[in-house]
């Protein structure tokens, strides 16, 4: 009885062997299809059908097919070179693809440009106070905070060179800009039109003095997030959504093609003004004007909040002096959070609904309070309501 149950067993282990085997060379026919030659390829099958004819049950007959297959494989399949390599090739191609095919359907990785949705979402800004964050070392500082130390203090007296500054690449891809100053050449983060403002655009007296300190504090590079292209191929976007969209065909600034991030203010056929700093909308269908916090969207109402850096709308552009403006069908009314620094619709009109990529989904980067699902951040209990009050609280985000 226990012979039998042990023949049983190594019967059943011959098979699974024979089957593994059958099976692995199947895959290598498959994975090198293109490359192996006719002559190769039918090598390979012979032992396959082998394999499948090869009794398990016959120990003598199965056990020296399964020592002598492998030997019989290498010759017909020598190893090549960088074997290894060519694997892990394979794995990234399609590690790449699957990222890119997400990218184009789903999510799109996407850096904040300018400082039009403060205290929401952060563009590249400076940072006056160096306390602000914590002291680390420049690689974790930046891995962490997205934030260069901008520190200058006049080594020699004298007049800026205009024409010294040259901005290059850092670790291949963040901007520093050299420039002269009496003399000695300095160095900070950012292209030469951050510098200038963090740097030198408060300055009335032409020449500089030795010991004079600059800027003492950090460039961050701003906030980085996911957009979601997904939602809207379902669904319309709504009011109060942070909407990136391509600017193709829209009269603004930068060329053509260039992305932009908004929150959506107006929806076609909307009627729209300002009154007292507020957007109030006149839906479609509707009979009056109501104020848009009327419409219970907590991401607007933060906006007229007056804490944490949020002001309100200011009347300016096409919605200056209580003028109204009609929304078209299939346009949106954008603006930005920062009103009083940001181009929106209120300059150059209305985004066609093709022009829309997406909303904002996740902050992945920097470690802020900011981190996490979009446009979540309730705002600091710090008074904005003067200009003043809104500069000190941009500056505690």
């Amino acid at each position: 009885m226990i012979q039998k149950i042990i023949q049983f067993w190594k019967t059943r282990q011959r098979v699974k062997a024979l089957a593994e085997l059958r099976h692995q060379l199947a895959h290598i026919l498959h994975l090198n299809d293109d490359i192996l030659v006719q002559s190769t390829k039918e090598k390979v099958r012979e032992i396959i059908t082998e394999a499948q004819t090869v009794n398990p049950g016959n120990s003598e007959e199965a056990d020296k097919f399964l020592e002598r297959a492998p030997l019989r494989v290498m010759k017909i399949l020598p190893r090549q070179p960088f074997m290894t390599l060519r694997e892990y090739a394979d794995i990234l191609a399609v590690a790449f693809t699957v990222a890119f095919g997400a990218r184009a359907l789903y999510v799109q990785p996407f850096k904040i440009p300018t400082s039009s949705m403060q205290p929401t979402l952060f563009g590249i800004h400076y940072i006056q106070d160096k306390n602000t964050l914590p002291d680390l070392p420049p690689l974790v500082q930046l891995a962490l905070f997205s934030a260069e130390r901008a520190q200058l203090t006049v080594k020699a007296s004298g007049d800026l060179d205009n024409s010294s500054f040259d901005t290059f690449p850092k670790y291949l891809m963040y901007p520093q800009t050299r420039f002269n100053i009496g003399g000695v050449d300095y160095v900070l983060p950012g292209d030469r039109g951050h510098v200038y403002n963090y740097c030198f655009k408060n300055r009335m007296v032409p020449g500089f003095e030795e010991g004079e300190v600059l800027c003492n504090g950090w460039l961050s590079l701003g906030d980085h997030l996911f957009v979601d292209r997904y939602t809207y191929h379902f669904s319309d976007p709504k009011r109060g959504d942070i909407v990136v969209f391509n600017t193709e065909g829209i009269p603004v600034s930068e060329p053509r093609g260039f992305f932009y991030i908004k929150r959506l203010i107006g929806l076609p056929g909307d009627m729209l003004k300002i009154v007292n700093g507020m957007v109030h909308v006149k839906p479609k269908g509707g009979e009056f004007y109501m104020p848009i916090t009327k419409f219970g969207i907590k991401e607007i109402d933060r906006i007229y909040s007056l804490k944490g850096g949020y002001q309100g709308h200011s009347a300016v552009g096409s919605l200056a002096n209580g003028n109204e403006v009609y929304v078209p069908e299939d346009c949106y009314f954008m603006m930005g959070d920062n009103t009083a620094n940001s181009s929106d619709s209120r300059y150059w009109g209305f985004v066609p609904r093709k022009n829309i990529v997406g909303k904002a989904l996740f902050i992945f980067w920097p470690f802020t309070r900011r981190w996490g699902l979009a446009d979540h951040d309730e705002p600091l209990p710090i008074d904005s309501s003067t200009p003043q009050s809104v500069a000190e609280a941009m500056q505690l985000q």
